[in-house]
C-alpha cells in the first residue's frame, strides 16, 4: 500500500500482519481523495478505525493540517506508529488508542472531516451513522462500507459505488 498523491505520494506504508486489517483498495482510495479534496486544506480530520493510518495519512499530504487517528488493535496501532514515522507526520497526527464509538461520543469541538472504514459486515458503519445523525461529530462523515450494510436513512446523504464497496457522505447540516 502507498500514499497516492501529495507531498508523500508514493511512500510505501506499512500494514499489520495476520490480516488484522482490509485495507481501502488504492482505487477507492484515489476516488475518495478526489472527491473530498476540496475540504481537505486546513481541515481537522479524525480517521475512525484507522488501521495503518492510510486515510489519514493521504489528508496529511493533501494538506490536512491535523489527523487524529483511532484505532485500539495493537498489531494496527505498532503499523500505524510506524507509518507516522516513517513520514516524520509526528507534529501533525495524534493517535487515540480507543473505541470509535467512545472517541465520537467524547468529541467536544466537531471535525471538520471524519474518515471512517469500519471492518464489513458487523453493523458498524450502521452504527456510525447513527451516532452522526443523533449528534454531528463533524462538519462531514465520509464512511466506507459494503454495499451489503444498508445505512440508516438521510435524505442528503450521497452514495459513491466502487463494486461491492460503497462511499457515503453525510453533512452535519443534513443529519437532524
Amino acid at each position: 500500500m502507498r500514499i497516492i498523491a501529495g507531498r508523500w505520494g508514493g511512500r510505501r506504508l506499512r500494514v499489520p500482519r495476520r490480516g488484522a486489517v482490509r485495507p481501502t483498495a488504492d482505487r477507492v482510495r484515489e476516488a475518495w481523495m478526489s472527491a473530498l479534496q476540496p475540504d481537505v486544506e486546513g481541515a481537522t480530520v479524525a480517521d475512525l478505525f484507522a488501521g495503518s493510518g492510510a486515510l489519514g495519512l493521504e489528508v496529511l499530504s493533501r494538506g490536512a493540517r491535523r489527523v487524529t487517528f483511532v484505532e485500539k488493535s495493537p498489531a494496527s496501532l505498532a503499523a500505524l506508529r510506524a507509518n507516522i514515522a516513517a513520514l516524520g507526520a509526528e507534529r501533525d497526527a495524534r493517535i487515540a488508542r480507543e473505541d470509535a464509538f467512545a472517541f465520537v461520543r467524547g468529541v467536544e469541538r466537531p471535525y471538520d472531516l471524519v474518515l471512517a472504514d469500519p471492518p464489513y459486515e458487523r453493523g458498524l458503519a450502521t452504527r456510525l451513522v447513527e451516532a452522526f445523525l443523533n449528534r454531528p461529530f463533524a462538519a462531514a462523515l465520509w464512511i466506507e462500507h459494503s454495499r451489503r450494510e444498508t445505512l440508516p436513512a438521510c435524505p442528503a446523504a450521497r452514495t459513491r459505488r466502487y463494486g461491492d464497496t460503497l462511499l457515503t457522505t453525510i453533512t452535519a447540516d443534513h443529519a437532524r
